[in-house]
């Protein structure tokens, strides 16, 4: 399966390139196969970006901006849907991809399928690894609640996440 992102190369507006830049970067970081498809050179691609964004997601201008995800034909999203899943650790889900094995999207979609399929039921977990998931997702809820607040800085967050590991580490010892 092939990304496809819909770029503008010459566009003049900052805030469409840092959004185009901030897209890219992160695929690269994740190393993750995408293609440029460049709407400002190639009327091709400028019309097929603006068929196949679905009419509930294009803007009232009813023209989409870049830039624009796909999985080959399928619509992922926007720059703002793609903030958001990258915000909730969700991008491989955003871009109808597996997570590879140990990344965080691996990890939480692990625990949500040892409580909700028959393999994995609560029955069969012990009762500290149903707890702890149980107090994660409570945890993550409240900072999700006080970060839309503006109450949780970036430092505030790390600091918590180093806690954890550090108590998870001493658990296991």
């Amino acid at each position: 399966m092939v990304i496809k992102v819909f770029l503008a190369s010459s566009s003049g507006s900052t805030a469409i390139k840092k959004k185009q830049q901030d897209v890219v970067g992160f695929l690269e970081a994740l190393k993750i196969d995408y293609a440029q498809l460049d709407i400002a050179s190639n009327e091709d691609n400028r019309m097929w970006m603006r068929e196949n964004v679905p009419g509930e997601k294009k803007p009232t201008s009813g023209i989409p901006l870049p830039p624009q995800i796909f999985n080959e034909e399928m619509y992922c999203g926007d720059y703002d849907t793609f903030f958001e899943a990258k915000e909730d650790n969700s991008v491989y889900e955003f871009l109808g991809l597996t997570p590879p094995p140990g990344s965080k999207e691996a990890q939480q979609a692990e625990n949500v399928q040892k409580l909700h399929n028959g393999s994995g039921t609560e029955e069969h977990l012990d009762d500290d690894t149903t707890r702890n998931v149980a107090e994660e997702e409570e945890q993550e809820e409240g900072e999700e609640d006080r970060a839309e607040d503006g109450l949780v800085s970036e430092e505030e967050e790390e600091l918590r996440e180093l806690e954890e590991e550090e108590e998870h580490a001493s658990e296991e010892d």
